[in-house]
C-alpha cells in the first residue's frame, strides 16, 4: 500500500485517540425555541399560563373586593343616653319639689328668697306653663303624650349632642306636668300641676307662677331654637349654604 493512501487511515485513527483520551464532559443545553411563522390570517395559539399566572390575572369577583378592600364606616351612635338621663333628671327633681311644696308650702305664707327676687309660694294650675289655658287641661295632658311620644320617636336618629339637651329638657319637663294631670286632683287627665316659684311677687303678680317643668321647657324649647336657627339638625347634619363663585368671565357659580 502506497503512501498516499495510508495517509487518510492515519489521521482518522489519531482522530479517534484524541477524542478518547480526552475527559467526557457533561454539557447540558437549554431547549431552542423555534419561532413559529404566522401566516397571514392565522390567529397564534394563546401561550398556557402557570397556575399562578392564573390566580393573578383573573377578575376578582364582587364580593371578593367588598371583604378585602371595602371601607366600612358607620354612623355616631344615637344621643339616647344623654336624652334619657337629662330627662330622669329633670323629672326627679321636679316631682321631688313638687312634693316638698305640698307638705310645707300649702296653706302658709310665701317664703322670701335673695331680697326678694324669688318667692317660694304655692298655687295649683290647671292650665299650661305660667297659668294659661286654665279651662283647656285635658287637651294640654293630650299634648303632654303628644309631645312626649314625638321626642321618643326621633331619638332613634338623635345624632346631635345640643339636641339631645334640649329635647331631654323639653320630655322631662313634658312628663313631670303630666304626671301631675293624670295623679292629681281633681282626677286623671283633669289634674291640677303644683307651681311654687314667683318672680317678685308672692302671688304672681309680675311673673306667673311656675315649677321646675316649666323651666326645663322652657330652657330646653330656647335651646332647640336656638340649634334651628344656626341650621344644627337633630341628626346631627349642619346645613351650610352655598357660597357664590365668581369666575373669570364674571359669571358667577354656586359652590
Amino acid at each position: 500500500m502506497s503512501d498516499e493512501a495510508e495517509a487518510p487511515e492515519k489521521a482518522a485513527a489519531k482522530t479517534s485517540r484524541e477524542v478518547a483520551d480526552k475527559p467526557a464532559e457533561t454539557q447540558v443545553s437549554e431547549p431552542e425555541t423555534v419561532a413559529t411563522p404566522v401566516l397571514s390570517g392565522e390567529v397564534p395559539e394563546p401561550e398556557m399560563a402557570t397556575p399562578e399566572e392564573k390566580s393573578a390575572d383573573a377578575p376578582v369577583e364582587a364580593g371578593d373586593a367588598e371583604e378585602e378592600f371595602s371601607i366600612t364606616g358607620s354612623l355616631p351612635e344615637p344621643k339616647t343616653t344623654i336624652l334619657a338621663v337629662l330627662a330622669a333628671g329633670v323629672l326627679v327633681l321636679d316631682v321631688l319639689t313638687k312634693v316638698v311644696s305640698v307638705a310645707f308650702l300649702e296653706g302658709a305664707d310665701p317664703v322670701k328668697l335673695f331680697g326678694g327676687v324669688l318667692y317660694l309660694t304655692f298655687v295649683r294650675n290647671p292650665g299650661a306653663a305660667f297659668g294659661l289655658a286654665e279651662s283647656m287641661t285635658w287637651i294640654l295632658a293630650l299634648i303632654a303624650f303628644g309631645v312626649a311620644g314625638f321626642i321618643l320617636w326621633i331619638s332613634r336618629n338623635l345624632r346631635s349632642q345640643g339636641w339631645a339637651v334640649g329635647l331631654g329638657l323639653v320630655l322631662g319637663g313634658a312628663v313631670g306636668n303630666l304626671a301631675d294631670r293624670l295623679f292629681r286632683e281633681p282626677g286623671p287627665m283633669r289634674g291640677h300641676v303644683v307651681d311654687f316659684l314667683s318672680l317678685f311677687d308672692p302671688y304672681g303678680q309680675v311673673w306667673p307662677v311656675f315649677n321646675v317643668a316649666d323651666m326645663a321647657i322652657v330652657g330646653g324649647g330656647v335651646t332647640i331654637i336656638v340649634l334651628a336657627l344656626l341650621q344644627h339638625d337633630y341628626d346631627g347634619t349642619v346645613v351650610k349654604k352655598a357660597e357664590p363663585v365668581v369666575e373669570s368671565g364674571g359669571l358667577q357659580e354656586s359652590k
